[in-house]
């Protein structure tokens, strides 16, 4: 990546920001199943229903962030009402999201799913396109941001759980301020809507209402919810319980748990390491082959996973998870700035990408539960991963061929010869 002295002090703005956001997330949010269990005092089930409502609140609110980005443009106001909301954290879970949970705990969940919608479940999303579409503004790559993010979280979680000992105040308000350092960061972010690669980019046109009906129509957007469907809802689904499994393969649970801590920072690593190269890679191959690559990945790793009997090799699997997901953002991004209209860049990452990912967790997560109880994590770990490649072999048909820099080689993109423009 090539940064001219121009852009470059814009691009260690714009990492900073993304650098707070994951870091503010990973030592707060990150945390919040142990905190609505130990601190809220919720059970169980209790527990389960918060995080199906804010299932459902983030897939409303998606794609009205989204359409809003769209509408605006490079403007960062919506971004400032994120920040913004991120600021109150250390207030609202402490005078009103605890209180309420304790004392009206269905309105305390619906109010608590608003917020965390607002600030970091749509938030994130939001940030996330934003900044696609300021690194293509300014002929930088994604991923080369994105990756400041990874390592935001790595550098959070390697101790917010000790500062979560002393009181979970401390990180909640450690939370707010960094969240006034972020305003900070984007008060002072220039963008530059008149660059070299701004017609690549912008439109004139502002997205009308008859845009999003035309995206729902159009064939290529349910080809894109396929894969997700098919492939992103395993790859996630899988990881939501992979540490209870993960600690069956040791003796003692405690050595389990800890381990499983330290393989999250080697993968937290491996993501900040990955989104260096993953967007030269994805350049080089095209983004349909670095999604069909995804779907190869993690079908490969549920079954190896089902099959596994090696505390070794599981321990070798886990981190592969970082690798995916880079893979899979950067070919996100560019699949979607490749294949659809400008006018609907961020409403078709956050409804056809975002919010088709809640909508797994809402759709898929129970059943998946259930089959861990009824026939184990090995057998439902390799009825997963047989999903995945299902459905890479349909989308290796049904996505469309991408622009890339590899010549000659055919086999994995089957469909190249007779895209669906």
């Amino acid at each position: 990546m090539k940064i001219s002295s121009t852009n470059k002090t814009e691009y260690y703005k714009i990492s900073t920001f993304i650098f707070l956001y994951f870091f503010t997330w990973s030592a707060s949010i990150g945390l919040l199943a142990i905190w609505l269990g130990q601190k809220a005092n919720l059970s169980g089930s209790v527990i389960g229903t918060v995080f199906a409502v804010n299932g459902v609140f983030s897939v409303i609110l998606k794609p009205i962030y989204g359409y809003i980005l769209d509408k605006i443009g490079m403007s960062k106001y919506l971004l400032y009402f994120v920040v913004a909301m991120s600021a109150l954290m250390a207030p609202f879970f402490i005078y009103v999201y605890q209180p309420l949970l304790m004392s009206n705990t269905m309105l305390g969940i619906i109010i608590g799913a608003l917020y965390l919608s607002f600030a970091w479940y749509a938030g994130v999303a939001a940030c996330e396109s934003y900044s696609d579409r300021f690194s293509r503004l300014n002929g930088m790559e994604f991923g080369q941001i994105r990756m400041w993010g990874s390592l935001g979280w790595a550098v959070a979680s390697s101790f917010s759980g000790l500062l979560f000992n002393l009181s979970p105040a401390y990180n909640f308000i450690m939370g707010s301020v960094a969240s006034v350092i972020m305003l900070i960061v984007l008060l002072n972010l220039k963008v530059n809507t008149n660059s070299v690669h701004a017609g690549e980019v912008l439109t004139k046109e502002k997205i009308a209402p008859s845009d999003v009906y035309a995206l729902l129509r159009n064939r290529k957007f349910w080809a894109f919810c396929l894969y997700v469907a098919g492939v992103a809802w395993m790859m996630f689904i899988a990881e939501q319980q992979f540490s209870r499994y993960f600690v069956t393969f040791f003796d003692d649970v405690h050595q389990g748990n800890a381990v499983f801590g330290y393989l999250g920072t080697v993968q937290s690593g491996m993501e900040f390491l990955m989104y260096m190269v993953i967007p030269l890679f994805v350049n080089f191959i095209g983004a349909k082959r670095g999604l069909l690559i995804v779907g190869l990945v993690v079908g490969a790793r549920l079954i190896i996973s089902g099959m596994c009997d090696s505390h070794l090799l599981i321990s070798i699997l886990k981190p592969l998870y970082g690798l995916e997901i880079c893979l899979l953002l950067v070919s996100v991004f560019k699949y979607i700035a490749e294949h659809f209209d400008k006018r609907v860049n961020a409403t078709m990452y956050l409804l056809g990408y975002q919010a088709m990912l809640y909508v797994g967790n809402v759709v898929v997560s129970s059943p998946a539960g259930y089959m861990y109880d009824r026939i184990g994590f090995e057998q439902t770990y390799i009825i997963m991963g047989a999903t995945a490649l299902t459905f890479t072999l349909i989308s290796a048909f049904t996505l469309s061929a991408c622009q890339s820099k590899w010549r000659g080689a055919q086999a994995i993109n089957v469909a190249e010869q007779h895209p669906s423009r």
